[in-house]
């Protein structure tokens, strides 16, 4: 699941080497907190956040599929 966040992180931003993403286990499942530079927050939530809106859905698919369950935050 990391790799699948900064593939898509990576291919969005201005500066990939910037893009740093934590996991987080939880009871109920893994939340993944994903960070890039300042100027390239808005290019990752997108307009109204339907950027990090379809990252969410894709994440929550893949890990349907594996039988996990995900959540992702943008952190400033």
């Amino acid at each position: 699941m990391k790799d699948l966040i900064e593939f898509m992180a990576k291919a969005l931003v201005d500066d990939p080497s910037s893009v740093e993403i934590k996991e987080i286990a939880g009871e109920k499942g893994n939340v993944y907190e994903l960070k890039v530079a300042q100027e390239d927050i808005g290019k990752v939530i997108g307009k109204r956040g339907k950027t990090v809106a379809a990252m969410r859905t894709i994440l929550k698919a893949a890990s349907t599929k594996l039988g996990k369950k995900a959540d992702l935050e943008i952190i400033e």
